[in-house]
């Protein structure tokens, strides 16, 4: 494969997960196809099936994307001097509060996900997500040494099992809203980061 075909590759690759991305920011997991992906595409749904099998793998790519980004983040809290747990806690949760995409995903729709795509690109995609867990896990060793092994999995899996439940507390439908309201439920608005912050300060 020449080099302008691989790269030629990538560039429809983007532009199916860039379309995809711009759906998923009005409509619903369950509404996106195949074929809505390809109105807002130059080359159609035909086109998409030679990059893509099912929409699963669209989002599953975008997903692979955001740990990819996730873990350069985490890659530079690594390489960083010295930090306090507090200053820790801090530069944790600013990367994750980058990642609402990957906290909407891993909320809503990660079940389907993985289970309706390919296995090869579910086997790109858990590299991707090992190698993020590496860079975390090489945070804590180089942050806090005194922590033990048994220490730095029970951070590592108690952290990653949270990021699942964040983005439903720190973004509210509307309809739940008025739910609220109407029955009278105060109910306390929290960012991604007061969320995240709060919580690995308690695990360090």
């Amino acid at each position: 494969m020449s080099v302008t075909s691989k790269e030629l590759i990538e560039e429809r690759r983007d532009e199916i997960m860039a379309a995809c991305e711009q759906l998923y920011q009005t409509m619903s997991f369950k509404e996106i196809t195949i074929r809505e992906i390809g109105k807002i595409t130059p080359f159609g749904r035909t086109s998409i099936y030679n990059y893509f099998q099912t929409k699963e793998e669209i989002f599953l790519a975008i997903l692979q994307r955001e740990y990819d980004l996730w873990a350069d983040d985490l890659k530079a809290v690594c390489d960083a001097d010295r930090l306090t747990n507090g200053a820790l806690a801090e530069a944790l949760s600013h990367t994750i509060e980058k990642r609402v995409l990957m906290l909407k995903l891993l909320a809503m729709n990660m079940y389907d996900i993985e289970e309706n795509s390919d296995i090869e690109k579910l086997k790109q995609f858990k590299h991707s997500y090992k190698n993020c867990l590496d860079m975390l896990l090489s945070v804590l060793e180089k942050h806090r040494p005194d922590m033990t092994d048994k220490d730095r999995d029970g951070f590592m899996y108690s952290l990653l099992p949270f990021l699942f439940g964040v983005y439903p507390y720190c973004h509210v439908m509307d309809k739940q809203k008025q739910a609220m309201d109407e029955i009278g439920f105060d109910y306390p608005s929290y960012t991604v980061y007061e969320l995240v912050f709060g919580f690995i300060s308690k695990l360090l």
